[in-house]
């Protein structure tokens, strides 16, 4: 999987100047590469993609933008795209693109490789079409399910060199993925620096307070050197000031 974004997509799809309209939502065409390591498991071939995006005002693909890459929680209905608008308020304020991605089939086993696969071609699609993207400083975010998966997503993209990671927000996670994670996907130079925001609401049942706090200390048991773990007056959601102050941080961190 290590080598999964070593080939590239040549469909051309995206508008350079998508004009008033901030949303992005295309159909592409899966590559037989991806289509293999997504099929893994028993899965189907997913031979067409859907790629959606949404765009930070005055938007210009000839500029570098940072993209916050959403990985949708595992609960059951929920894709990339249906939850990428939770992202969108806090994500706009601070001028980042967000970018998630689905099959056109729904998998029998939602498994990392699926999802990795298809991920990794629609990046392809974006880097093919704004060749400014290749640069953008990128981060990773999911709630619950979905904040497992961003972690060993990350993991396995940071060995490839083709993602410029600048850090994690985790919302609502009750258990660490990353370790087990890297047992297989060993980490490169640097991203034990790579900060990490885990964002807890009080009232959460399902990651709870003591949950989270577990999973700091696992993270930093691991190696990781910037760990925050905030809380907010809530249940089981994204919070919007979190993520916001999330991805402030990760500018202030990455100096970009």
């Amino acid at each position: 999987m290590a080598l999964i974004l070593t080939l590239e997509s040549t469909a051309a799809i995206l508008p350079q100047s998508p004009g008033n309209s901030r949303t992005v939502d295309v159909l592409f065409p899966v590559p037989k590469y991806y289509q293999q390591y997504a099929t893994h498991e028993g899965n189907p071939v997913p031979t067409t993609g859907r790629l959606f995006l949404l765009l930070p005002q005055n938007f210009d693909s000839q500029r570098v933008w940072p993209i916050l890459i959403v990985t949708a929680t595992k609960d059951r209905g929920h894709t990339g795209p249906s939850d990428a608008p939770w992202y969108r308020a806090a994500a706009a304020a601070e001028g980042w693109i967000v970018l998630a991605t689905d099959a056109t089939v729904r998998p029998r086993k939602d498994s990392v490789g699926w999802r990795l696969a298809l991920l990794a071609a629609g990046l392809d699609v974006v880097h093919h079409d704004w060749p400014k993207s290749t640069q953008a400083p990128v981060a990773f975010a999911g709630i619950s399910g979905g904040a497992k998966g961003a972690q060993w997503i990350g993991a396995i993209l940071a060995q490839t060199h083709s993602l410029n990671i600048r850090g994690f927000f985790l919302s609502g996670i009750n258990e660490d993925q990353m370790p087990e994670a890297l047992k297989t996907n060993p980490a490169p130079p640097g991203f034990l620096r790579v900060p990490i925001w885990i964002s807890s609401g009080i009232n959460d049942r399902i990651a709870t307070p003591s949950q989270e706090e577990q999973v700091k200390a696992s993270l930093a048991r691991t190696g990781f050197q910037n760990v925050r773990l905030s809380r907010f007056s809530g249940d089981h959601e994204v919070n919007r000031a979190d993520l916001q102050s999330a991805l402030k941080w990760f500018r202030e961190q990455g100096r970009f």
